[in-house]
């Protein structure tokens, strides 16, 4: 067993060894940083380990190593999550066996470390019971991201997949309905039923939900503007929709 060492960062470790060994352990990873053009038996055996556990990464300069350690890196710093990921594979059958109506929230592509944690703050304070997103081209739940929480990431099942196409797949099989939430839908949320098990399905800040996503959907709701600006920050129209299916749970 190595004792990882870690700079003043507690998020960090690095080293060759360490971060193998903390693979091997299966610890929560959210990204791990290789120095360009780095080579031997040992960044081998962990590059190989990186992509078979399908772990994000990215090639740097040492430059950026440097400003981030002061140890010896070795040329590989790894994020190590500052939350326990769960899998939705295990939750959803939960929820059933609880006699409970599902309530999830899945985030594509949301990158704003403070939009998460605000995300997952609402999501806690409204009862959901888990939520899912990518693990490519989401935000690093870091402490940044638990502090805007308010905790609440360290109280509420998040499930970090890879296969988004296989999760939404799963989700919908155990007869929860995707609903998602976008500018271009006709349907009114606050006309829409709640009461049902669904997933409730917000974008990325700028570009919204993927069309890849969308083919997955059920049906689409949207938020009605009156302003001259056409668009809300995702934690805020997060939060308009996920008390509405509270809003209609608690009534009904």
């Amino acid at each position: 067993m190595y004792k990882y060492p870690r700079p003043k960062n507690a998020n960090l470790i690095y080293g060759l060894r360490p971060v193998i060994e903390a693979i091997h352990e299966q610890k929560d990873i959210d990204k791990i940083l290789l120095q360009k053009g780095a080579s031997g038996d040992l960044f081998r055996e962990l590059f190989q380990m990186i992509r078979e556990q399908n772990i994000p990464f990215q090639y740097v300069p040492m430059e950026r190593l440097n400003r981030l350690t002061g140890g010896n890196h070795q040329g590989v710093i790894c994020f190590m999550s500052s939350i326990s990921y769960q899998s939705i594979y295990d939750i959803v059958p939960g929820i059933y066996e609880q006699a409970k109506v599902p309530f999830l929230l899945f985030l594509d592509r949301i990158t704003d470390v403070r939009n998460m944690g605000a995300i997952a703050r609402t999501a806690e304070c409204a009862s959901v019971d888990a939520i899912v997103f990518p693990s490519k081209h989401s935000a690093q739940l870091n402490e940044d991201a638990v502090k805007t929480s308010a905790g609440a990431l360290h109280k509420i099942p998040i499930c970090r997949h890879d296969d988004v196409k296989e999760v939404l797949t799963y989700i919908k099989q155990c007869g929860i309905q995707l609903m998602a939430c976008t500018e271009k839908a006709k349907q009114p949320y606050y006309k829409t039923d709640f009461t049902r098990p669904i997933c409730v399905v917000m974008g990325n800040e700028g570009e919204g939900i993927s069309p890849e996503i969308l083919t997955y959907c059920d049906q689409s709701i949207s938020i009605s503007m009156h302003g001259s600006i056409d668009s809300l920050n995702v934690s805020v129209a997060t939060g308009i929709i996920l008390f509405e299916v509270m809003k209609q749970r608690t009534v009904s």
